[in-house]
């Protein structure tokens, strides 16, 4: 799956001290680990770090006694539960990061805004911005779905390899929630070649019939996220299309150079409340 951009040790400023030396490195680890599946041997990490072998098992048995890693009955390790809680929680504060941003959307666009994460084989919404519209879509927050069907699918997994995509589509099954949704590998992959030469995705009443959304990723995101709008087909037309897509690439830098900055995203919040009449359609 999509991976961070963990730096190789050499790559990175010397620590103030052994303390924040040891800290940096042990957060270098635990990316890495990410990034080969949540599960490695030492010596993988070792290889890949630049860390003496007796380092990275320091760092590890610390790791291990906190709960952030532990290790298996191969002698392998692999991230820990505690984890879990982090991630809930850091998910959480990045939907209320991009709030304003999706707030944008919607003014520009019309339509309602989202953000979703790719959590191992799922879509997760954590953020959205309700249309102003009385008819308008809606997706509640936390709510979990199969990317195959979605927009926000098609671009969170538009750049990863193909055989980690039929992997994927293997262990989630491709039901139809419509009768126009992809449910072939071979059908999905070329939407993700098209998601590729157009630099946006398109649920076109995939997910279902009367609603259309246009999705693309968040560049550079520290985990993978994607926004999208999506609104009834008969407004979320060939010709809007043509419209919201620069907005919403826009808006994807921005929010992508606002989470990489040491400083807070703008500390306008905006409320997720006022679902509509509309309908329940996941984007």
């Amino acid at each position: 799956m999509p991976t961070s951009s963990a730096s190789t040790t050499d790559a990175k400023p010397a620590a103030a001290s052994g303390g924040v030396q040891s800290l940096e490195r042990a957060f270098d680890l635990l990316e890495r680990m990410a990034d080969a599946g949540g599960e490695v041997g030492l010596s993988e990490l070792s290889a890949s770090s630049g860390l003496p072998l007796p380092t990275i098992h320091r760092l590890m048995r610390t790791l291990v006694a906190c709960g952030y890693v532990r290790q298996q009955a191969n002698r392998r390790y692999a991230l820990g539960p505690r984890l879990i809680r982090l991630g809930e929680s850091s998910s959480r504060l990045l939907g209320t990061w991009a709030r304003p941003y999706l707030a944008r959307l919607v003014e520009e666009t019309g339509e309602t805004a989202n953000m979703a994460l790719l959590d191992g084989d799922e879509i997760v919404y954590v953020a959205q911005v309700p249309s102003k519209h009385s008819m308008r879509m809606f997706t509640e927050v936390g709510r979990r779905v199969l990317p195959h069907s979605t927009g926000v699918g098609k671009a969170l997994l538009a750049h990863v390899p193909a055989d980690e995509v039929r992997a994927l589509l293997s262990r989630t099954g491709m039901p139809a929630a419509t009768e126009k949704t992809i449910t072939t590998p071979e059908g999905f992959l070329s939407a993700l070649e098209e998601v590729r030469s157009a630099g946006y995705a398109v649920d076109d009443n995939e997910q279902e019939i009367g609603v259309r959304c246009l999705a693309v990723s968040v560049p550079n995101s520290p985990t993978a996220a994607a926004i999208s709008i999506s609104g009834p087909a008969g407004r979320v037309t060939e010709t809007a299309t043509e419209r919201i897509v620069p907005v919403l690439q826009q808006v994807a830098v921005e929010l992508s150079e606002a989470l990489a900055s040491s400083d807070r995203p703008p500390e306008r919040q905006l409320g997720l409340g006022g679902l509509s009449a509309g309908s329940g359609s996941a984007t």
